[in-house]
């Protein structure tokens, strides 16, 4: 009887701690949303939200990336928008861990050079020009996520668009109006067909 009665205590406790690891990892598979920060580039600063969808055996997470804010640096006036959406796919199935992402993002520029010298026919003047750049591109990723109520975020890749070589500008002095373009300076990580990708996030999923 003794002998029935532990086999029974042995049988319980093995359920009771079957159902406590379901639950756990239940939990664990629970925390499908995830919204937080990214920085670094070419978002800059930006909000993060991602879905892991309850499909596919939690694989698929459709993710949006959204920035938006203005600088202004020694009489230079940025106003900056970055916006991308696309997929992140796992490759374990808790919406966690090694992931590649694929997704179409928008970079727009708008700069205002303030107290700006130019000539306009053989007259030297001073005055404002305005230029604007905006970039589509392709962003190809591999990522990394962590698990846990606080998670971080570190990805990089590259973006597969046409980066112009000139931006158009046009001045404005006392009622004058002059347009002239100037080429884009060499910057690293920036090429004509694409730039480079790399940024750090923070977030809480749930």
């Amino acid at each position: 009887m003794k002998k029935i009665f532990l086999i029974l205590s042995i049988i319980s406790t093995a359920y009771v701690s079957a159902q406590d690891i379901s639950i756990t990892d239940s939990i664990s598979k629970s925390k499908t949303i995830s919204i937080g920060v990214k920085i670094g580039a070419p978002n800059i600063l930006s909000l993060n939200g991602e879905f892991v969808l309850p499909i596919l055996n939690n694989h698929i997470a459709p993710f949006i990336d959204y920035g938006s804010f203005s600088l202004d640096i020694e009489n230079t006036q940025a106003d900056l928008k970055y916006l991308e959406y696309g997929l992140n796919i796992y490759f374990g199935n808790k919406g966690k861990g090694l992931y590649v992402g694929a997704g179409s993002g928008k970079l727009t520029n708008e700069f205002t050079f303030n107290d700006l010298t130019f000539e306009d026919n053989g007259v030297s003047l001073k005055g404002s020009a305005t230029t604007s750049l905006d970039i589509n591109a392709l962003n190809l990723k591999l990522g990394f996520k962590s698990g846990g109520l606080i998670y971080f975020r570190i990805e990089a890749g590259y973006g597969i668009g046409t980066i112009p070589d000139r931006l158009n500008f046009t001045a404005t002095s006392g009622g004058i109006t002059e347009t002239f373009s100037e080429e884009i300076p060499a910057i690293p990580g920036i090429g004509s067909n694409g730039f480079a990708i790399g940024n750090i996030g923070l977030g809480v999923s749930f």
